[in-house]
């Protein structure tokens, strides 16, 4: 994808702006957190900033700007101590980017980004929470390393992100790969029967659930809020799958409660947004847009030389 990045510098700031070409999804959709917290409860350090000042603020950084707008969807404290976090939707008229912005308990900086873990082995506490990663799976059980993919079967950007990881699993015969569901139901108004969908199909026929996958996005745009039962029973008849039977299943209670558990695991690792990868731990975004694919396949390959080192 090329982009246009706006950059707006202050002493400890550096705020992008991603302008998407209409050719391609922007890399990430954001899931909206439950709640905005404004102002209040106070993080260690003292109160949060509220919503009005981090509206003014960005008013005065990107108000110049007439075809960028925002909403700041969530306020609260960071991981780290001290730390104050607010993730703010940016729109253009070409696309969406969810933004996190960092603040100083003082509130006199901020800074954006993602907080990088830290460590002899900084991946390894998402490592651990992933054991709990359960989707269908691809490749060697005993498989060196392990990619598990949060996605949502009506994110444009999961549909894109779709032939670098065919391929790479094509070109990496140890390496498993787990999808895991994070269906952004906020904003993809299908995408939670999606989401029961892929966990009837995989019970019942793991081999047949990636063909289902791949059907589903072949046709994303075809499927609706109005026709989705009907469009994905004819994919599971499709990938080989027994359509009356999945249905069936989408419709338990038990159903809704594995996709749940599939939120509340990506909600552990902090996601925001589809597809998020981790590369044995190793957390990946915009693999559907800005990172190339030789720079992932070199992530794996450095793994699977490092495994168990």
């Amino acid at each position: 994808m090329n982009r246009c990045t706006v950059v707006l510098m202050t002493t400890a700031l550096a705020l992008a702006s991603l302008c998407a070409t209409a050719q391609q999804p922007p890399a990430t959709t954001l899931k909206p957190p439950a709640k905005t917290m404004a102002g209040a409860p106070a993080n260690a350090q003292g109160p949060l900033p509220s919503e009005a000042t981090f509206n003014e603020f960005l008013k005065h950084m990107f108000g110049w700007n007439q075809n960028l707008t925002w909403k700041v969807v969530e306020i609260k404290p960071s991981e780290a101590a001290g730390l104050s976090e607010a993730v703010v939707i940016f729109n253009t008229p070409q696309g969406q980017q969810a933004t996190r912005i960092h603040v100083t308990a003082d509130q006199k900086h901020a800074f954006t980004g993602d907080l990088v873990p830290f460590g002899a082995d900084p991946f390894a506490e998402d490592r651990e929470l992933l054991k709990g990663a359960n989707g269908p799976s691809a490749g060697p059980k005993d498989a060196v390393i392990t990619i598990v993919e949060f996605g949502d079967l009506e994110c444009p950007a999961c549909k894109a992100a779709q032939p670098n990881i065919t391929k790479l699993m094509q070109e990496e015969p140890k390496v498993r790969l787990v999808f895991q569901n994070f269906p952004l139901a906020q904003i993809h108004k299908w995408a939670l029967p999606g989401a029961k969908y892929v966990e009837c199909v995989g019970q019942a026929n793991n081999d047949a659930v990636w063909k289902f996958i791949a059907a589903v996005y072949d046709h994303q745009t075809e499927v609706n809020e109005q026709n989705v039962d009907q469009m994905l029973k004819g994919y599971v008849k499709d990938a080989g799958g027994d359509p009356d039977a999945v249905a069936a299943c989408v419709a338990k209670p038990e159903t809704a409660k594995r996709v749940a558990d599939s939120l509340a695991l990506g909600e552990k690792l902090n996601l925001t947004s589809t597809p998020t990868f981790f590369i044995n731990g190793r957390r990946l975004t915009g693999f559907s847009s800005n990172i190339p694919y030789d720079t992932v396949k070199s992530m794996v390959d450095f793994e699977i030389a490092h495994a168990g080192k």
